[in-house]
């Protein structure tokens, strides 16, 4: 199957896991046997072929395109609204898609590439497949988080900006998300009318040699993991406050991540000092293997929480809240445990239990790694492959300018 990919960013551009995931995703197909090309955008028009994916880098489609670099609202403000729909975006979509004649255009995240790539696909008479990664469409900062608290639903504000993101979502014919939680955030708002809906979680690969833990031994402290940005919506303080009530159990906390804030650089006086090391910028590979049990306190929602899944592929078990998509990946007693956000007595008592009872690392440490090969390549790509066969040979839906052109 000929597939076009529209990211919002693509590797070696990393602002986040989405590139990454979009890369995952890419790699799958391409293994699957599809011809698949990436469009995004970048600073320049290029054609290249990156880590064996073919992409075409667009110039800014936008008034700009790295909105991770300071800008003047002015300028924020201009780029927010033609998120909504932008006719540039349109027309060299729709010259992307006539050049390329895929069978399928799948959006992974839709950020500079713009909504008018929907309507683009439509106008060609393509099916057209989404994947979420964030609330970007309903909230536009991307989070459904204010103040101290996340958003129960899109505030009036924010349906206002969004209103042509929700508009062009009719264009779509699939909509395709991590967990039901994230699917559900989008459908509640009334987007994606036209849609299918398919929750088809991120790919893992096997890790070499991965067996099942045996029960850390009593002589040692328990390792309890932490990975990932130092922010307060990542709920460290309820990780700090939870160390602070075992600082007579033998435990330790070990630390990676980085953050550059204020907040992250006073992160280490909430933690007991005599058990807690910080270990700075990790890689998740060379991390996991170290630690027994991995906490994953978010506040957030996340819509999904790949580190839980990275975890379980290194047989970790995980303690993770009840926050948007994990619970959604984490069993009770089978390969981790969940307690309620900021709930510090709770996770306190998770991880007492683990402790006094290493036994369950070591029970755990075997569905963990039951339940990464749930998320192994091969299953993900069928999954997608699944969808696209349901799409492909459908009606896309009647053509806005003109139809599909022949292929060769």
């Amino acid at each position: 199957m000929r597939i076009l990919m529209a990211c919002a960013a693509f590797p070696p551009f990393i602002d986040g896991g989405g590139p990454i995931s979009a890369m995952i995703v890419a790699k799958l197909l391409l293994a699957a046997g599809h011809d698949l090309t990436v469009v995004n955008v970048s600073g320049e028009d290029r054609h290249e072929t990156y880590d064996g994916v073919p992409v075409h880098r667009l110039r800014s489609l936008n008034i700009d395109w790295n909105y991770r670099l300071p800008r003047p609202g002015w300028k924020k403000a201009i780029w927010h609204a033609l998120e909504n729909f932008n006719p540039r975006a349109f027309f060299v979509m729709r010259r992307e898609i006539r050049r390329l004649r895929p069978d399928i255009v799948l959006t992974d995240s839709i950020e500079n590439i713009n909504v008018a790539t929907w309507a683009a696909a439509k106008s060609c008479g393509v099916p057209v497949a989404h994947i979420l990664r964030s609330t970007f469409l309903l909230c536009w900062k991307g989070s459904m988080w204010k103040g101290n608290d996340n958003c129960g639903r899109a505030c009036g504000s924010c349906q206002v900006s969004s209103y042509g993101k929700k508009l062009n979502s009719r264009f779509v014919d699939a909509v395709i998300g991590e967990t039901d939680f994230i699917i559900g955030r989008h459908t509640e708002h009334g987007y994606f009318p036209n849609a299918t809906t398919h929750a088809i979680p991120g790919a893992i690969a096997p890790v070499p040699g991965a067996l099942p833990r045996s029960a850390p031994p009593a002589e040692r402290p328990l390792r309890i993991g932490f990975i990932g940005v130092h922010d307060p919506i990542k709920g460290l303080d309820t990780l700090a406050a939870a160390a602070q009530r075992l600082a007579g159990e033998p435990v330790e906390f070990l630390i990676a991540g980085t953050g550059q804030s204020d907040y992250a650089k006073a992160l280490p006086g909430r933690f007991p000092a005599h058990n807690t090391r910080f270990l700075g910028w990790t890689k998740p590979d060379a991390f996991l293997p170290e630690i027994d049990v991995l906490a994953v306190p978010s506040l957030f929602r996340e819509p999904f929480g790949r580190v839980v899944i990275e975890a379980f592929a290194h047989g970790v078990p995980v303690i993770g809240a009840r926050s948007g998509g994990i619970s959604e990946t984490i069993q009770t007693g089978v390969n981790g445990a969940l307690f309620e956000p900021g709930d510090d007595a709770a996770l306190a008592a998770q991880i007492t239990a683990y402790a006094r009872d290493r036994g369950l690392v070591a029970v755990q440490s075997a569905g963990a790694l039951a339940a990464a090969a749930r998320y192994s390549p091969d299953r993900i790509a069928a999954a997608y492959g699944a969808v696209f066969d349901g799409l492909v040979g459908k009606p896309a839906g009647t053509a806005l300018l003109q139809p599909r052109e022949a292929r060769p």
